[in-house]
């Protein structure tokens, strides 16, 4: 997998944010500090924000959160330029398919069902990504996995431990398998995904094991390689998209596999 991360063009070379007039530097930022609300509390708030480079900064909104934490919305200039044409963006680098055409390709290439296999694994409960992407109602105005004739799914829902979908995962002969992971408190995502990928070492030949593809709000697609896994999938991400994807590294997989 070529994945493309290429920098934008067409664009002015330096801008800064935008709030009331062009180019005036404004933002809003917010947070949480663990203070309690008082006026000590916005002070620290300002504080932070002049250290983040907001200046000047100011506190547009203070709400308790309980009794020892306060949540702040600070609003304020910052004098920072953003260079466009050094902005590196990371580009879908395989063509989208219709359903019909994903099939197609399946038929073609494999000559049985592409099997995909889903969880959300660890203690993460949130089924609503994994099952926007599988389950035949979809997303985005398009319909899941479930909905392509050639395609093979088992979601095996949520809080699936590492171990069981392995086992799984060898149970049904995946070719793929397909991670959500939402909960991200001390990057509990990032953790997970990377016991995911050493247990698959663990359990399958080199080059043998099965395509690994995560997605979650908190990810970032350039982490890949870094992860272990093939395709890092982030917010907004469409069925069709995925769809695409599976087609496309299958099909790379096999054409590899008959030139050796």
């Amino acid at each position: 997998m070529n994945d493309q991360m290429n920098p934008s063009v067409d664009a002015p070379v330096v801008i800064r944010p935008y709030g009331d007039t062009t180019g005036d530097g404004m933002v809003q930022v917010s947070f949480t500090l663990p203070l309690a609300h008082d006026k000590r509390a916005e002070g620290a708030a300002l504080q932070l924000a002049n250290k983040m480079g907001i200046s000047p900064a100011l506190v547009v909104h203070a709400k308790a959160m309980g009794p020892e934490f306060t949540f702040f919305i600070v609003y304020g200039t910052v004098h920072h330029l953003v260079e466009v044409d050094k902005v590196v963006v990371f580009e879908r680098d395989y063509e989208l398919l219709t359903p019909k055409d994903a099939n197609a390709a399946v038929r073609e290439q494999l000559g049985r069902p592409l099997v995909t296999v889903g969880a959300c694994i660890g203690s993460d409960a949130h089924t609503v990504g994994i099952d926007a992407i599988l389950n035949i109602k979809g997303f985005a105005g398009e319909k899941g996995l479930e909905y392509y004739g050639e395609f093979e799914v088992h979601n095996l829902g949520a809080q699936v431990s590492v171990p069981e979908l392995v086992n799984q995962a060898i149970a049904f002969h995946a070719d793929a398998v397909l991670v959500s992971q939402v909960v991200t408190q001390k990057d509990a995502h990032l953790a997970n995904v990377r016991e995911l990928t050493a247990a698959f070492r663990e359990a399958y030949p080199h080059g043998r094991r099965p395509l690994i593809v995560v997605g979650g709000p908190r990810f970032d697609p350039t982490m890949a390689a870094e992860l272990g896994v093939d395709r890092i999938f982030g917010k907004g991400t469409t069925p069709g998209e995925v769809a695409s994807y599976l087609v496309h590294a299958m099909v790379n997989q096999q054409r590899k596999a008959s030139d050796v």
